[in-house]
Formats: C-alpha cells, sequence, structure tokens
C-alpha cells in the first residue's frame, strides 16, 4: 500500500501554505482522514490508502479568507491514481488567489 503526502505551496507570496485545510476522500465520497498543512505546507498522511482513486480537497477559500485575500477557487479538488505500484506518492500544489497548478511530486 503507497504512503502519500501533501505539499502546498502559496505561489503569489512565495511561500508554504501554512494551516491550510485538506480532507483526503476516498472514490466513494469518504473522508478518509482530515488535516492541517504545517509551517512547511507539508502534510505526511497518516492513512495509507489501497490501490483505487482518492482526492485531496483543500479548503482553499476558507485559508484565502482568514488571511482577508479573496480567492476565484472556494476548493479544490485533485484526484489521483494510485495504481501504479510505488511505494510513495508526493502530490503538489502551488496555489494563488487566481490560479493553481499540481503534480506527482517524489
Amino acid at each position: 500500500m503507497p504512503t502519500l503526502s501533501t505539499h502546498v505551496l502559496d505561489a503569489a507570496l512565495g511561500s508554504p501554505a501554512v494551516g491550510l485545510g485538506v480532507d483526503l476522500v476516498d472514490a466513494d465520497g469518504v473522508t478518509l482522514e482530515s488535516a492541517v498543512t504545517d509551517a512547511d505546507g507539508r502534510i505526511a498522511w497518516t492513512t495509507t490508502p489501497g490501490p483505487g482513486v482518492v482526492q485531496a480537497r483543500f479548503a482553499t477559500g476558507a485559508w484565502f479568507g482568514a488571511a482577508g485575500r479573496d480567492t476565484f477557487f472556494p476548493v479544490v479538488e485533485v484526484a489521483v491514481a494510485l495504481n501504479d505500484g510505488r511505494e510513495h506518492v508526493h502530490l503538489a500544489l502551488l496555489l494563488s488567489p487566481f490560479a493553481y497548478t499540481t503534480y506527482r511530486g517524489s
């Protein structure tokens, strides 16, 4: 079973997205785990999801709102397929108020 980690960077400010709430959700919509990014914008999930699709739901609207910043994306949802047999999957999110991009890190 693969391990999973997440890293979120605030691209507009050039710093980690500290204190961003994220839910890890299975293909049936069941929340497997909820966490908040640490001082480096990271989460090391304790849940080890089985093969299949899982989704990370980033609570971007609440996070930007708490900082007094507007955003176009109140929630960012990123679904990934954990089917390739790798032992670790790292999901990175580069975030700004009006854009985001994601990629599979190492």
